[in-house]
C-alpha cells in the first residue's frame, strides 16, 4: 500500500478529530457568552482584558516573527515562533473565556458614534475566530505530520486570517476599552 493509499483514512480521523474540536470549543464559548449569567463579583477580573489584548499582541508578533523565519528558510526558529504563536492564542481563549464566565459581555454603548465601525470589526473578528481554529489546527497537524507541501497549502490562507483575528482582537479590545473606561 503506498502512502497516498494510506492518506485518506489518516486525514477522515483529523478532519474527524479537528471538526469535533472545533464545534466544541465554539459550543463552550456561546454558552459562556449565551447560556450563563456574570457573577456578582465584578471587580476580580478587570485586569482580562488588557491581559488578553496583550496575548493576541504576541501572537500576532509571532505569527510575523514566523512567516520571516521561514521566508528565510529557518525552519527551527519558525517552529519555534509558530508554536509560541499557538501558545498565545490558546492562554488568549482561555483568559477570554474565564473573564466572560465571570463577567459576562460588555456591550458597547449604543450612543458612541463609531458603534457602526465596532460592530463591523467585531463580526469579521468572530467570524474569522469560528473559521480559524479549524484551519491553525490542520496546519499545526500537517506540519506535525511532516507534509509540508500540504502544510504550506494550507498555511497561505490560515496565516493571514489568524494575523486579522489576532489584531482585531486587539482592536476590538482598544474601541471598547475607549468608550467603556
Amino acid at each position: 500500500m503506498t502512502t497516498s493509499e494510506a492518506s485518506p483514512p489518516r486525514d477522515a480521523a483529523l478532519f474527524t478529530s479537528i471538526a469535533l474540536i472545533s464545534v466544541v470549543a465554539v459550543g463552550i464559548i456561546a454558552y459562556v457568552l449565551f447560556g450563563t449569567k456574570a457573577a456578582p463579583d465584578q471587580g476580580s477580573l478587570t485586569f482580562m482584558p488588557a491581559l488578553n489584548a496583550s496575548l493576541n499582541a504576541v501572537a500576532a508578533c509571532c505569527q510575523v516573527g514566523g512567516l520571516i523565519a521561514i521566508k528565510n528558510q529557518r525552519r527551527e526558529v519558525h517552529k519555534a515562533f509558530m508554536l509560541a504563536a499557538l501558545a498565545a492564542s490558546a492562554c488568549f481563549l482561555v483568559g477570554y473565556l474565564v473573564y466572560h464566565y465571570v463577567h459576562g459581555d460588555t456591550p458597547y454603548p449604543k450612543e458612541a458614534p463609531l458603534r457602526g465601525l465596532y460592530l463591523g470589526v467585531l463580526l469579521t473578528h468572530v467570524v474569522g475566530s469560528i473559521l480559524v481554529v479549524p484551519m491553525i489546527l490542520l496546519t499545526f497537524a500537517r506540519a506535525f505530520q511532516s507534509r509540508f507541501d500540504r502544510h504550506r497549502r494550507i498555511a497561505k490562507f490560515t496565516l493571514p486570517l489568524w494575523l486579522y483575528v489576532s489584531v482585531t482582537g486587539i482592536v476590538v479590545f482598544v474601541m471598547l476599552r475607549s468608550v467603556t473606561g
